[in-house]
């Protein structure tokens, strides 16, 4: 049956309902009104109970007698639209709707769900992104509330872990519900290192900070119109969700017949554990903490006592939850590169070796003949010449016969910590793999090559760098300014690695330096950066608040950043330069410190003890202010000879060079301060500045100080006796210049 012969139906609540709901099924939504429909056809047909009842045992004879006549009659009463008793006895109405729609239990019971994406603010962040999409019930979508808890980050993450999302937060209203059914959670993501050796999980934070771990359904695909990598788990615990990439953890189950296996992370690593290894069925975790050589090469360049190794092999974490001992040996396979210069070195020894040898022997042939020793027996000069070959080939052979040695490290628990294994011999497999019996548990072991014997304590020391640094990350602090507004800002914490590119991305957005990036250093994932403003300029978030210390939490695999603006502390600070100074410190906060300041908020003082990471030397550019000469200064009196000693200065403040004014200065009894002021209110007016500094002095004076007869003194102290005499006579004989017959006439 149709939906259109359903009464009570039409296309546009079905439109309403797709639209609405967006599950299967939903086009049935009117089976109510059919199920009373269905009812009230029902009831005549109970009258006839007693033949209803006769006709059905007939039929039910006449179906085992002749199936072919009863299938005919079931076809005609379909037709007609009526039942034999035997089927109203056996459908219970309300099941009626579920024969017409083909649906189970489960499936009505599912029947409100739906899809909902979840957007949220993220810090620093323009427009809101998806944090998730969850399919559930309409009631506890509707209920439920997610925020994103990026400063959470440092808390849920682990050294060997990177994260690759935002930190979630999902909960119930208050009012809401309280229990939440298995539902579907799909979180978008961005890894951009993977590997053999990591895998992407979902980590589940409680709120004292318990972790639990979920293995994705799928990583890629779509969710709306968005197309990219997104988790999709199932889950039915309310927490702190993030996206998390760590080391791919693989399980061995080893029966007591015993098992040979090479992990499907990396085929060369193997183990084969030989015939009754165990006394029963045992689980073992594994996983492989790769090193890079870079690491190695850092270190070695750091301390000289780690010269002499060569390569190591990856790091093994072995978790062997049962208590049993080895009863035999189990040989493990592990990669360990060769010496890069062994072979390079036995080439290039070998070319030598034969030119240098024809070389040598030409040059001993014609030192024998020139020596006239050539009656001396054939097999003699044989000798002489194998003995000078030898001692030429001698040091050429060096390289082919490299002392190395392989050494196997463990560790066996907190108490012992690392410590080298003598008693086991590690051999060279084939090139590049190594191989070593091992008879008890350990958690976690390496193989270390190396051209020379060095010191057990060394050793131990270095694999604790090793595991140390494989968890650290070097790092640059990037604080950027805008072009075209200098007073906007960037700041990016970034591997050294993507260094390049980061910066390459910022000027795209009209970002450059200076400051120049900061040098680099060592972060571990998790740590914090916090940021404060010191000298002459201050930043802020909101244009508003100043003052304040800025974090950024250190991720690998995503770009810490904050937008700021800055302003000048005080705009006549810093008046011998063109710039206002000022200068950013960067401090390193370690997870510990944060751990502990989980209640209270980390002050500055916590951390402001220890020397900076580093500090970025910021500038910003003074504006040009119009600034109105104060009336105090412009000494306009309607007393004839005050106008005319003023018209007097400003005709002199033009007759005066540069020079001039400067060495007049020296004379005149002005503040440093004052000077600096009248370069600010008149910076591009030399004459007004001249004029603001004779103001500043003539108003100094005492009233009965003989203003010209000082003036002329100080002018002919500098050289301008003309000057000295043109003002005196002007003076005298009361002239007033031409460019002030405007204050004459005023007068």
């Amino acid at each position: 049956m149709d939906l259109e012969d359903i009464p009570g139906n039409s296309e546009e609540d079905v439109t309403a309902s797709i639209k609405l709901e967006k599950i299967p099924g939903e086009r049935l939504g009117k089976i109510p009104d059919l199920e009373k429909q269905m009812e009230r056809k029902e009831v005549p047909k109970q009258t006839g109970n007693g033949k209803r009842r006769r006709k059905a045992k007939r039929s039910r004879k006449e179906r085992d007698v002749n199936p072919k006549e009863k299938s005919n009659e079931s076809g005609q009463s379909n037709r007609e639209g009526e039942f034999g008793s035997t089927e109203l006895e056996d459908i219970d109405p309300t099941n009626t709707a579920k024969l017409f729609s083909g649906r189970s239990e489960e499936e009505e019971s599912q029947s409100d769900w739906m899809t909902k994406e979840f957007l949220v603010e993220v810090k620093d962040s323009s427009e809101p992104e998806v944090a998730c999409c969850i399919t559930a019930p309409r009631a506890i979508l509707e209920n439920l509330v997610i925020r994103a808890v990026n400063d959470l980050s440092s808390l849920v993450v682990d050294d060997a872990e990177e994260l690759v999302s935002n930190v979630i937060s999902t909960e119930f209203l208050q009012n809401g519900p309280t229990i939440l059914p298995p539902v579907t959670m799909v979180i978008p993501f961005n890894s951009r290192y993977r590997g053999m050796y990591k895998d992407i999980m979902v980590k589940v934070t409680d709120m004292n900070f318990q972790s639990s771990y979920l293995t994705p359904v799928s990583l890629e695909g779509h969710q709306g119109n968005h197309k990219g990598s997104f988790a999709e788990i199932k889950t039915s615990q309310l927490g702190t969700f993030s996206v998390v990439s760590g080391l791919k953890l693989e399980t061995l189950t080893i029966p007591r017949e015993g098992l040979s296996r090479k992990l499907s992370m990396d085929p060369r690593i193997s183990f084969d554990f030989p015939l009754s290894t165990f006394d029963s069925c045992v689980t073992m975790h594994l996983k492989v903490q790769p090193i890079e050589p870079s690491i190695l090469s850092l270190l070695k360049m750091k301390q000289d006592m780690y010269h002499s190794v060569v390569s190591t092999s990856p790091l093994v974490h072995l978790q062997h939850p049962s208590a049993q001992p080895f009863n035999k040996s189990v040989t493990v396979i592990l990669p360990c590169p060769p010496n890069p210069e062994k072979k390079r070195d036995g080439d290039e020894t070998d070319h030598g070796r034969a030119t240098s040898a024809s070389i040598h022997r030409r040059a001993s042939v014609h030192h024998f003949r020139s020596k006239a020793y050539n009656n001396l027996p054939l097999q003699a000069v044989r000798n002489i010449l194998k003995k000078l070959m030898a001692m030429s080939a001698s040091p050429r052979k060096q390289g082919e016969h490299l002392n190395e040695s392989l050494k196997l490290l463990g560790y066996r628990s907190k108490e012992e910590e690392w410590t080298l294994l003598d008693e086991v011999t590690v051999r060279n497999v084939r090139s590049g793999l190594v191989s070593f019996e091992l008879n008890e548990h350990l958690e976690r072991f390496t193989v270390i090559r190396q051209s020379s014997a060095m010191d057990k304590a060394h050793l131990a020391h270095l694999v604790r760098h090793l595991e140390e640094d494989t968890h650290n990350t070097m790092a640059n602090v990037v604080l950027y300014q805008n072009k075209e507004d200098p007073y906007k800002i960037v700041v990016l914490l970034v591997p050294s690695k993507e260094l390049n590119l980061a910066l390459q991305s910022l000027r795209e957005e009209g970002y450059s330096g200076p400051p120049e990036p900061s040098p680099q250093f060592r972060l571990k994932e998790g740590e914090q950066v916090h940021l404060r403003f010191s000298g002459n300029i201050s930043a802020s978030d909101d244009g508003v608040t100043t003052g304040k210390t800025y974090t950024l939490s250190f991720h690998a695999q995503r770009k810490p950043r904050l937008a700021l603006q800055i302003k000048e502390v005080d705009e006549y600070g810093n008046y011998s330069s063109p710039h206002f100074k000022g200068t950013a410190l960067c401090y390193k906060v370690s997870k510990e410190v944060i751990a502990k300041n989980v209640v209270q908020p980390l002050l500055p003082q916590d951390y402001q003890h220890q020397d900076p990471v580093c500090k970025l030397a910021l500038t910003l550019p003074k504006k040009d202010k119009i600034i109105s000469r104060p009336q105090s200064t412009k000494r306009i009196s309607r007393d004839s000879s005050e106008a005319l000693w003023d018209s007097l200065l400003h005709w002199l403040s033009g007759e005066l060079s540069e020079d001039n004014a400067s060495s007049l200065v020296l004379f005149l009894p002005l503040h440093r301060s004052t000077l600096q002021f009248i370069k600010l209110k008149c910076p591009d007016n030399r004459t007004e500045q001249i004029y603001e500094v004779l103001c500043f002095w003539n108003r100094n004076l005492r009233r009965s100080a003989d203003k010209p007869q000082l003036l002329t003194r100080y002018l002919c102290k500098i050289g301008r006796s003309d000057l000295a005499e043109d003002l005196r006579f002007r003076w005298e004989n009361k002239v007033f210049p031409r460019n002030t017959l405007w204050l004459q006439s005023y007068i």
